[in-house]
């Protein structure tokens, strides 16, 4: 393994002139990746509809193309996942996505590119490693194994020349010989389709490697930190992994659980890098690592052209949307991408707001559908994930996860949201968290203070706390049990609690 660390640091510096360009350069980066982008799909099928050869500049492509949903591009990508060649990027596509995002029964097949691997999700990876090693030039983080925590279902095949599986399995699938190398577990479990198996199996290997990294999901790095603990009996996990430095995670705000994952590091503190990754894209990574500031660095060369739709504008027929230079500061947008996979004017689903724009760095604010809105409170993921982060500090809980919607009005009840939490918590405790819950809603959001003023029109929230693997074993009930399977945090309806509240009861 040292045998390849002087080789990989070598690299790994080299890519800090290569994101200095976009850094510095953004305006004129985007012009570029956009450039490309058209002139990559003038000739397929979409390209050809959408008159991308007359396409000179980005006035004229929001003009001759519509901002699109997974259900507008699903024809085109239906026959890709069929065969048919360049119908929305012009190289073959042989891998797709699949992505639910939700408990949704219908799954999103994202195509995935020869290019986007390399270009896109790999050269994503490595820059994140990058400024990560830019951060702490000492680190020894590349001496070791990495430990990647995906989702990872099998790989299915729809015909002799296409595949689909979790973005994970697709990207493992890709690795090449080296970069498998200096991973774990191997692709015989991390590509096991039956999640409780693999985790099983991933704890009985992984404790005997030099594990110097981490990345994954949250969720799911505690439940198997959880395991190993169990396995093992030991409460440190640094005398399992005494090198063990660094922590890449991404899918979830982290702030819930990162007192509950310094936890199992009681004596040595582990470095945690945040990363917007989604199966359309590689969007972002934490550029300052370690200063209490877990804005992520926009990845502007990276075969994606940016666009950035005002919250306002969400749901109109004919959107307005903005570029890069166009943006301010602490505003949610929702994000619209076009990809060297062919996704073209997408409307990724997930609403960010910049906190610098020399360079741009961004955060993840939530989703421009979850979120709770029945009564003019406007709440987003943003401050919920915020308020329960609080309630946990203050009362010593453990979060595991977190599901609210609304309790609509009736002949004799108030409005108001109603939460299923799943929390190590001490019952005497509850109360106390529901409190600082609700108070700390109404700090950071003032539309939601204004209705829970005096009760008048929200009542205190509902909560009803739940033992520890209800979520898993509702998601198992579904068959979704997995890392692309999450339930929502949020939601506008009371679809998804009234299914956990019966499995509950």
């Amino acid at each position: 393994m040292k045998i390849l660390n002087p080789a990989i640091r070598s690299y790994i510096k080299l890519r800090w002139s290569y994101i200095d360009q976009f850094f510095h350069n953004p305006t004129n980066t985007q012009i570029q990746t956009f450039n490309d982008l058209i002139s990559s799909g003038q000739f397929t099928e979409f390209g050809k509809k959408h008159g991308f050869a007359r396409i000179n500049n980005y006035k004229e492509y929001k003009k001759n193309v519509p901002i699109h949903t997974y259900e507008d591009l699903y024809p085109y990508i239906k026959k890709m996942m069929d065969g048919e060649k360049n119908v929305l990027w012009p190289s073959t596509i042989e891998w797709f996505a699949k992505s639910s995002g939700t408990t949704s029964d219908k799954s999103k097949f994202i195509p995935v590119s020869n290019e986007s691997i390399e270009e896109n999700h790999f050269r994503g990876i490595r820059d994140v490693l990058a400024l990560y090693f830019k951060n702490f030039p000492q680190s020894e983080f590349m001496s070791g194994k990495a430990l990647l925590m995906g989702g990872s279902h099998k790989v299915h095949e729809v015909n002799d020349d296409v595949s689909y599986g979790d973005l994970s399995a697709v990207l493992l699938q890709n690795m090449l010989s080296w970069q498998n190398m200096i991973r774990t577990p191997g692709l015989d479990i991390a590509l096991l389709e039956d999640w409780e198996e693999k985790l099983e199996k991933m704890a009985e290997v992984t404790i005997q490697e030099d594990v110097r990294y981490l990345a994954g999901v949250p969720t799911w790095t505690l439940v198997l930190l959880n395991k190993i603990k169990e396995n093992t009996g030991e409460t440190d996990l640094h005398k399992i992994w005494p090198n063990l430095e660094l922590y890449i995670h991404g899918g979830v705000n982290f702030a819930p659980y990162r007192e509950q994952f310094a936890s199992f590091f009681p004596n040595k503190k582990v470095n945690t890098v945040d990363t917007y990754n989604a199966s359309e894209g590689f969007i972002s990574g934490q550029d300052i690592i370690g200063h209490g500031d877990n804005s992520m660095l926009l990845l502007l060369k990276h075969g994606i052209f940016y666009e950035f739709m005002p919250m306002e504008e969400v749901g109109k027929t004919n959107p307005h949307t903005l570029q890069l230079e166009e943006v301010e500061l602490d505003t949610n947008y929702a994000l619209v991408i076009t990809t060297n996979s062919g996704m073209w004017r997408y409307m990724l689903g997930d609403t960010i707001a910049f906190t610098s724009l020399h360079p741009f760095r961004i955060k993840v604010t939530g989703r421009t559908k979850h979120f709770i809105n029945a009564f003019g409170e406007e709440v987003m993921i943003e401050n919920t994930d915020h308020a329960i982060t609080m309630a946990c500090q203050k009362t010593n809980a453990q979060l595991h996860d977190y599901t609210a919607a609304p309790i609509y009005f009736g002949n004799e009840q108030k409005g108001g949201h109603e939460w299923l939490i799943e929390a190590n918590l001490a019952e005497e405790k509850q109360q106390e968290f529901v409190e600082i819950l609700d108070r700390e809603i109404q700090n950071v959001n003032s539309d939601y203070e204004a209705k829970r003023h005096k009760d008048l029109a929200l009542q205190m929230p509902k909560v009803t706390f739940v033992k520890a693997g209800t979520f898993q074993s509702w998601l198992k009930s579904k068959n979704k049990l997995g890392g692309q399977h999450k339930i929502p945090r949020l939601s506008n309806d009371r679809n998804i609690i009234e299914q956990l509240l019966e499995f509950v009861r």
